[in-house]
């Protein structure tokens, strides 16, 4: 009954809350008129619960004090994560107000009514304000290196396939774009890239300018490395399709030599699985019915003599 009662004090303020932010903040009229680009939208066109939801954290979020140098962080690792929408930034800090608010009192709920040392409960109450904190930065890093891992996967494709087009008589612009239209549906995320890419070059930005930019949108090393060619043979005059052969060769050779160091280092990382599930089940196995049959018969004969 001592729990109960603070879950059902929390769950009445967040539906009263969450009613209040509804009534107050929700403008269907506003959020059609972003998505459809200022056309007037029909009255029997019902809104949906998560445009409030999500317009709600956007105003928090412009409550939440932000430092310009973690803005700037946070800014790239959100472009890094594929999320570059305007109001992206100040989703995550509403997202990290509402998680941090909201975890401590589910905590505090929880541990209320439970009868352990009160200084426990304070560190349970403090993990879920850090967890609630740091939880959405976390999430947007592993996005980000989940896409970045993504990119480097389906790099070596690109490349492959941009080397084709290139020696095909394509130029290296109209290479970008056939590549991103190509691989759209194999590995989207480079896809996009290379996409974003093209839409720079047609905006009148330099080709070097816009490769720069593609190296540090992505923050992947050997995309880096590709960008740096492409940059030294259009500032040389060099041959865009030697330069792009020589650097394919240059990565499938590096794949073999990681590949080849991942398989060497198989066999060390193989021993602690081994030792900690393989053998303990032999033993069961092989020495279990000995045991047994010392334990049955040879303990009472001894006990006898």
């Amino acid at each position: 009954m001592s729990l109960l009662l603070p879950l059902l004090i929390f769950f009445g303020i967040a539906v009263a809350g969450a009613m209040y932010g509804m009534k107050i903040y929700v403008r269907p009229k506003e959020a059609m008129d972003r998505v459809v680009g200022g056309v007037q939208p029909s009255d029997e066109m019902p809104s949906h619960p998560s445009l409030a939801f999500h317009d709600l954290i956007k105003r928090l979020g412009n409550f939440v004090p932000q430092s310009p140098k973690d803005v700037t962080v946070m800014q790239r690792r959100l472009i890094r994560a594929g999320i570059r929408k305007e109001s992206a930034l100040k989703v995550l800090y509403g997202a990290k107000a509402v998680c941090g608010i909201g975890f401590p009192l589910i905590a505090l709920g929880v541990v209320a009514g439970s009868e352990t040392d009160p200084s426990n409960k304070f560190v349970a109450v403090l993990l879920a304000t850090a967890m609630g904190f740091f939880g959405p930065n976390e999430y947007v890093r592993r996005k980000a290196a989940h896409r970045q891992k993504e990119i480097a996967r389906g790099l070596p494709n690109a490349l492959d396939l941009l080397v084709v087009c290139v020696e095909s008589g394509l130029g290296l612009d109209q290479a970008i774009l056939q590549v991103s239209k190509e691989l759209e549906h194999a590995h989207p995320e480079i896809s996009e890239e290379f996409g974003l890419v093209n839409l720079e070059l047609k905006a009148g930005k330099r080709r070097v300018e816009a490769l720069r930019n593609l190296a540090e949108r992505t923050g992947v090393d050997d995309l880096k490395k590709l960008v740096a060619v492409l940059i030294q043979a259009d500032r040389f005059g060099t041959g865009v399709a030697q330069s792009l052969r020589a650097h394919s060769d240059f990565m499938r050779v590096q794949a073999r030599q990681v590949a080849e160091e991942k398989a060497a280092k198989l066999g060390v990382k193989l021993i602690f699985p081994i030792f900690f599930c393989i053998l303990p089940s032999l033993f069961v196995v092989t020495v279990g019915p000995v045991a047994m049959k010392i334990v049955r018969e040879l303990v009472p004969m001894m006990q006898n003599i």
